[in-house]
């Protein structure tokens, strides 16, 4: 991890049913750059990706971020791929991207940091919140974890 203040930096979520992890990520992604941007990723990805519609609708989610006091720009997330992450980058003049510690290490962030790395956006991993997640939260409101 490089200690440099960067310009602009991004990162991505799906925020369903809004948490302290959530708002950890956020703000320690702040701390690292000037201007910050989150992309909530929209309804349609996340019931391709993951088999199911978020709790709280897109509209909802992205006003919610929209309205946290770290985040400058809201933008939807609408593609998961290497590609999309790239174009994001571009459009956008990311020079680095956060990322959660659970992600760290994995097959698809080595190979999405390679390719962000050729284009001059660093990768950086965020501490994981452990104890909290959304899959938690909604066993929680199943009544599956006590």
């Amino acid at each position: 991890m490089k200690k440099k203040s960067y310009k602009t930096g991004y990162t991505a979520g799906v925020y369903d049913m809004f948490h302290i992890g959530h708002l950890n990520v956020i703000r320690n992604a702040k701390k690292q750059c000037k201007y910050l941007i989150v992309g909530v990723t929209t309804d349609e990805i996340v019931l391709k990706n993951k088999g199911k519609l978020p709790v709280i609708p897109f509209d909802e989610r992205i006003e919610i971020v929209r309205s946290i006091r770290y985040v400058d720009k809201v933008i939807p997330q609408t593609d998961y791929s290497i590609d999309g992450k790239i174009k994001t980058a571009v459009e956008n003049k990311i020079d680095v991207m956060f990322v959660g510690s659970d992600w760290q290490n994995t097959d698809k962030w080595k190979t999405i940091e390679k390719e962000l790395k050729r284009i001059g956006v660093d990768v950086i991993y965020l501490p994981h919140t452990d104890g909290i997640s959304s899959t938690i939260l909604r066993k929680k409101i199943k009544g599956d974890l006590q």
